[in-house]
C-alpha cells in the first residue's frame, strides 16, 4: 500500500543544511481527512547549528550528541506522496527521494491570493485567528509543524473540493508554475510580458527550475 506523508524537518541552517529533526504523519484518506501513524526523531548532524537556525527551532547542539547520525534517516517504504510547506526544502535535506511532492505553500498562494503572508504561522492566523496563539505555541518544532501543515492542508482540500491524492498533486503542480518572474532584470513582471529573447536566453541556462521552465515555454 502506498503512503502519503505530511513531512517537516529542522536543520542546521541555511548553509548546506543538515537534518537535525524529522517528523511526519500519514494521511490515510482525503475526503474524510483521516490521519494515521506518525514519527518524530532527532539526529546528530555532525556539524554546528547556525545561530539563525537555533533562534528558530531552539534545538541545542549538545542535545543531539547521542542521537543517530543524520545520514541514517530514511522515509518509510512505499511512500508515493510527500506533502509540506515549501516541500522542496525538506525534500532536498533528505536527499531528494523519488516521489511526488505536494506544496501547501504554492497551493495557499493560489487559493488565497489576496492575503499578505503565506508562512504556516500567518496562515493559521488567517484560518483560525481565535485559536492561533495556542496552536502556534510550539511552532518550529518539526512535530508541531506537521500538525499545523495538516490543518492548513485540510482547509485547502475543502476549499478546492479535492477527492483524491492524485488530484491534489496535479493541483499542486499547476500552482507551482509561476506567473511572475521571480528574479533578474524582469523580476516582478508577468512572464507573459517578458521579452521572447530573454526567455530563450533563460531557457538555455543550466539548472533552471523546472516550474519556471514550464512557465517560460508556455508563453513562447
Amino acid at each position: 500500500m502506498t503512503k502519503t506523508l505530511i513531512f517537516d524537518t529542522e536543520t542546521t541552517g541555511k548553509n548546506d543544511p543538515i537534518l537535525i529533526e524529522a517528523a511526519w504523519i500519514e494521511v490515510l484518506d482525503i475526503p474524510s481527512f483521516q490521519l494515521g501513524a506518525s514519527f518524530c526523531e532527532r539526529f546528530n548532524p555532525g556539524k554546528p547549528i547556525e545561530l539563525g537556525a537555533l533562534a528558530t527551532h531552539h534545538i541545542y547542539d549538545e542535545e543531539l550528541v547521542d542521537c543517530l547520525p543524520a545520514s541514517s534517516f530514511a522515509l518509510p517504504p512505499n511512500c508515493e506522496y510527500l506533502i509540506g510547506h515549501n516541500i522542496d526544502y525538506d525534500w532536498n535535506v533528505v536527499n531528494q527521494p523519488n516521489l511526488k511532492r505536494i506544496c501547501t505553500l504554492a497551493l495557499a498562494r493560489k487559493v488565497w491570493p489576496n492575503i499578505d503572508a503565506y508562512s504556516q504561522s500567518a496562515l493559521v492566523y488567517y484560518l483560525d485567528r481565535e485559536n492561533a496563539k495556542t496552536i502556534l505555541k510550539n511552532a518550529h518544532s518539526a512535530e508541531a509543524d506537521v500538525m499545523i501543515c495538516a490543518s492548513i492542508l485540510k482547509q485547502l482540500c475543502t476549499t478546492m473540493k479535492v477527492t483524491s491524492m492524485e488530484q491534489l498533486w496535479t493541483l499542486s503542480e499547476e500552482a507551482r508554475i509561476p506567473s511572475v518572474m521571480p528574479f533578474g532584470k524582469h523580476k516582478g513582471e508577468l512572464i507573459a510580458d517578458v521579452p521572447m529573447d530573454y526567455k530563450r536566453w533563460l531557457l538555455n541556462q543550466d539548472n533552471i527550475d523546472s516550474y519556471l521552465k514550464s512557465a517560460l515555454l508556455g508563453g513562447s
